[in-house]
């Protein structure tokens, strides 16, 4: 596998680049910007595949199970960024979406590059990371752009041997993590316009598809209202007024009623069933509670909201 590296889809060289040192400013990076339109082309191939993953992942979390992002570099970076954001933005536990890096936390800021050629601490990580407790429900995406990560492969293999659902996420078709996933997504986003820095389309690509998998999964759990984040966390300044903007709009209250509700329920959901159906913050949280936490059906019994 090694010995043909430089064949890899990611590794060869881009004819449209191969002079743009040579280019003035605005030529090279108008060229980086038309190699970058092209990468949502090839995103967009794979939302088929895409679709069946959301759909298997929110099967499997609705039953307890978790998501795991798995990588190394870019990858391991942007599956860690994707998997912060949830707790935030949903107000979803933190172990229900992990990232996972090889090296650890500290390999975010200072690249360890040599801890994705072990295939045993891809295994580890998991391992420690509590993968495979939630009865075979747990299910995994292991990122690698280039296909051939070790220490994304041996996660996979582990996860598959568990019995657990197994994704691949790479830019190289017909890749070892392609091969290895039950189900693959691969943006073929070609040659890089700086051969072989996949931090650039593969990694547009790579976050591009994760935005899809983690909001796709949300919006399956109910955790969006049209286009609301309804359960968002009001943890911070911008939050707060997020959250009063969105009980405001979705109830027509004033922004004095939208806060006073906010403070009495607690969260965006039960503060919108207190205000359409006038009740108290217990009976909003039972009647959420009846509709499996999605506000839409909470909703659907109560006159008077925009919704």
């Amino acid at each position: 596998m090694e010995a043909n590296l430089g064949t890899l889809l990611t590794e060869t060289r881009n004819s449209r680049s191969a002079d743009i040192d040579t280019l003035p400013t605005e030529q090279m990076l108008r060229l980086i910007n038309e190699e970058d339109a092209t990468v949502a082309a090839r995103v967009a191939e794979t939302i088929p595949a895409i679709a069946q993953a959301v759909d298997a992942i929110a099967e499997r979390v609705r039953q307890g199970g978790r998501l795991y992002y798995i990588g190394a570099g870019t990858s391991g970076r942007l599956g860690v960024l994707d998997a912060s954001e949830c707790p935030p933005t949903y107000s979803v536990p933190r172990d229900m979406v992990q990232g996972l890096i090889a090296g650890g936390d500290p390999a975010l800021r200072v690249s360890e590059e040599g801890a994705e050629d072990s295939r045993e601490r891809g295994v580890q990580d998991l391992v420690a990371n509590g993968f495979g407790q939630s009865a075979g429900l747990d299910v995994l995406v292991g990122i690698a752009a280039s296909g051939r990560t070790p220490y994304v492969l041996g996660a996979m293999e582990h996860a598959r041997d568990a019995g657990c659902l197994v994704i691949g996420l790479s830019c190289v078709p017909g890749s070892a993590v392609e091969q290895a996933a039950d189900l693959a997504i691969t943006p073929a986003t070609g040659p890089e316009v700086i051969t072989g820095s996949t931090r650039m389309k593969a990694g547009t690509a790579t976050k591009l598809v994760l935005n899809m998998l983690s909001t796709g999964l949300m919006v399956k759990l109910g955790y969006v209202l049209g286009n609301l984040m309804v359960n968002v966390a009001p943890t911070n300044a911008k939050l707060v007024d997020r959250a009063e903007r969105i009980v405001m709009e979705v109830t027509g209250v004033s922004r004095e009623r939208a806060s006073g509700l906010l403070r009495e329920g607690g969260n965006v959901k039960t503060a919108i069933v207190m205000a359409a159906r006038g009740g108290s913050r217990e009976q909003a949280e039972a009647q959420l509670q009846a509709a499996n936490g999605v506000l839409r059906a909470a909703l659907a019994a109560a006159p008077g909201t925009a919704a």
